[in-house]
């Protein structure tokens, strides 16, 4: 019969110490790097956050401003509201506002009166955001 032998692997103890295992000092420099990378991650997606917002804003007012011009083309008029679009089906639904959350908050720019018709009611030439904050670039939301 054949006699199995079984081998151990053991570390060699050196010094005075007990177990091997990390230091204090390898620890602290461990977790600095953590909490350096995890702030830059907090820092990158904020800004991420709010460049999808951007774009959002930015695309819901080109619709918008489409619209209008649409119905200014089909009517010779301008909108009275911004339901109005929606009512004449130029648009599905007035958007929300990404940085107010509101369709209610969207700050309209009337027309001049026409001299030619001084009695026509002037309507909805150009739409802004409500918001007051400023974006990336330094511009306010209001100016876009």
């Amino acid at each position: 019969m054949v006699a199995l032998r079984t081998f151990t692997l053991s570390r060699p103890r050196t010094g005075s110490r007990g177990a091997a295992g990390f230091t204090l000092i390898e620890l602290m420099i461990v977790m600095s790097l953590i909490v350096v990378l995890a702030g830059i991650t907090i820092s990158v997606n904020a800004n991420g956050q709010t460049r999808a917002r951007e774009a959002v804003l930015k695309e819901d007012l080109f619709r918008m401003r489409d619209a209008i011009d649409q119905y200014y083309a089909d009517k010779d008029t301008y909108p009275p509201t911004l339901e109005d679009l929606v009512s004449a089906k130029y648009l599905r639904v007035v958007p929300n506002d990404p940085f107010t959350n509101s369709s209610e908050t969207w700050q309209t720019t009337l027309s001049e009166i026409d001299p030619a018709n001084p009695s026509a009611t002037p309507g909805v030439f150009d739409v802004k955001s409500g918001s007051e904050r400023t974006a990336l670039d330094g511009t306010p939301y209001a100016n876009w």
